[in-house]
């Protein structure tokens, strides 16, 4: 007899080969003028239900670049296998070609030749209008947005996240869940969240006093949509006062809670829901861990990790999709259910080349309004790149953008060493470009900028790296965070991702001098993003800008000062 499970499998061929349409089988285009919006678009409509996913669109209005990981490893289990695996692993992983728009948008080698050629992706006047083709389609098509939205870029900042509201407001979404939002403060989140016209979901976002279900935030929500009930179960960054600063939010508490989940599907399912949908911000490696936990899930719409892959990975009978990030990428799910069951489905990742998709005119003109205000500001020239130097943020150790952030805080603070934090949020700069005050602004802006300057033990800088590490190579998913190493400045080691925590660091090396760091000595460290409460120093942004301007040309050898071990 013919399982449910073996329908998924069957489906997950079927979605291979439409994913292929819009990745694979390209070929080796030269120019991004070979592309076609209706190629990008093309999709044969499928089932009674359609799903539309963003997420970690990071405030990222305008088409933006964006190089994808060098370096993403995985542990455990989750060694090898999807998404830690990148550059021609990954091409071949999923038939794309070299040189093909699939191997721009997905994959990080040639990434500055590629992008002469194919362009910015991205703006979400561009996301509107798939949406929209979307929904031409399937009219009732769900929209469903993984957070980490009203955050990270100069107008975001000031407008305390109104401009990217305006903005998602005019493409209609059903529903959300959070991350970096919180980091405007609980206040104007719920005062973000009171005007909202869709639903603002958490099932794990509970009120810290009472340890009980915050009233602020439904755990779900139901939508009929093609003659089936459907939950969406909403899913908030589950380590929120560890990663970010606590006393921000100090109303909430968070947690993965997985089984509240389950109370939550069980409930949805005795309710008479026939889909049920998580729409997660876990990071991916999480979600596959809840799906391993929590029964009766159909789908998993993941975020948090910025992974962005062509098809979705099926854990038990749960499919969890990957939509990347800034914009990039808008994933569409088309979904056959039947007698209360998910019996098949039809998926794709959609790219948002920018010079082919034409934009939105309305969502454009929205844009240009939260914009208008801060023109000057946005534009001006700090500096420009060297004829070598590509600014990306992505890598388990390291990116250039943050090699200049800790080249900065050592100049601009007198420090022997530096330290910055590892996210992955943060669009790219090709060689010979300009740098300006918004791009800067694009992999600094938070709300808790301040560059503070501190004396360190050799001892306590170890502990530091040690604790990071553990939060991204621990084997139990569920004590991963998510982010990246700290990036670090004036100093190198050597990490081995396979030792306990502990272990995993050594060979800790001051780079002025080739000196062994000796644990007991006192360095001067100099960082930013600190979560503490009361941290002193000036912005993040202003560090840098000062730096930047006295360069002029920023020209970034390869950094080399980190040795891994995955084997």
């Amino acid at each position: 007899m013919i399982s449910r499970r073996d329908f998924l499998q069957a489906s997950m061929a079927a979605s291979a080969l439409v994913g292929a349409s819009g990745f694979g089988n390209w070929g080796k285009l030269a120019a991004q003028q070979m592309l076609s919006q209706d190629q990008l678009l093309d999709f044969d409509t499928y089932g009674n239900v359609s799903l539309i996913h963003v997420t970690d669109i990071h405030a990222q209005l305008k088409p933006i670049y964006f190089r994808e990981p060098e370096v993403n490893l995985g542990v455990g289990t989750n060694k090898g296998a999807v998404p830690h695996i990148t550059g021609a692993d990954f091409r071949k992983a999923y038939g794309i070609d070299d040189g093909s728009p699939s191997h721009y948008a997905l994959t990080y080698d040639d990434f500055s030749a590629l992008a002469q050629g194919y362009g910015k992706m991205g703006g979400m006047d561009r996301v509107s209008t798939v949406v929209n083709s979307i929904r031409a389609a399937r009219p009732d098509a769900l929209l469903l947005d993984g957070g980490d939205t009203w955050h990270g870029s100069y107008t975001c900042y000031h407008t305390e996240g109104q401009d990217v509201v305006n903005v998602m407001n005019m493409l209609k979404p059903d529903a959300m869940t959070f991350h970096w939002e919180f980091t405007l403060g609980s206040g104007r989140v719920r005062d973000i969240v009171n005007d909202l016209p869709f639903a603002a979901l958490g099932q794990n976002i509970f009120d810290s006093e009472w340890d009980e279900p915050s009233e602020d935030f439904a755990p779900y929500k139901f939508f009929e949509r093609g003659g089936v009930k459907i939950a969406v179960i909403g899913q908030a960054f589950p380590y929120m006062p560890i990663a970010n600063p606590g006393w921000m939010f100090p109303e909430y508490s968070f947690g993965i809670r997985d089984q509240r989940m389950q109370e939550m599907v069980d409930e949805v399912r005795a309710a008479g829901a026939e889909l049920v949908v998580c729409l997660s911000h876990n990071g991916f490696d999480v979600d596959k861990a809840m799906a391993g936990r929590v029964t009766g899930i159909d789908v998993i719409l993941a975020g948090h990790t910025h992974d962005a892959l062509p098809e979705p990975v099926l854990v038990g009978d749960t499919i969890i999709i990957a939509s990347g990030s800034n914009g990039k990428f808008v994933s569409r799910v088309d979904l056959d259910v039947r007698d209360g069951k998910m019996m098949g489905f039809r998926h794709k990742l959609i790219p948002i080349f920018s010079d082919v998709i034409e934009p939105d005119a309305e969502v454009t003109a929205v844009i240009d309004e939260q914009r208008a205000p801060f023109e000057a500001e946005l534009t001006e020239v700090l500096g420009r790149t060297a004829e070598d130097t590509t600014l990306y943020r992505r890598g388990n150790f390291n990116g250039s953008w943050d090699d200049l952030i800790c080249d900065a805080l050592i100049h601009e603070r007198e420090a022997d060493i530096a330290m910055s934090p590892g996210v992955r949020w943060g669009p790219s700069i090709l060689p010979g470009q300009d740098i300006t005050r918004e791009d800067l602004w694009n992999v600094t802006s938070m709300t808790y900028p301040n560059a503070y300057r501190s004396e360190m033990t050799g001892e306590f800088i170890h502990t530091i790296l040690e604790d990071v590490a553990d939060n991204l190579f621990n084997e139990d998913p569920y004590y991963q965070q998510g982010g990246d190493m700290v990036r670090v400045g004036g100093m190198g080691y050597r990490i081995d991702i396979n030792k306990p925590i502990g272990e995993r660091v050594s060979n800790l090396t001051l780079l002025k001098t080739g000196e062994a760091i000796d644990p007991s000595k006192t360095y001067m460290v100099a960082g930013w993003a600190s979560v503490n409460e009361g941290t002193e120093g000036p912005p993040i942004w202003d560090v840098v800008e000062n730096y930047i301007k006295r360069e002029g040309t920023v020209s970034l050898a390869p950094n080399t000062s980190v040795e891994f071990i995955d084997t």
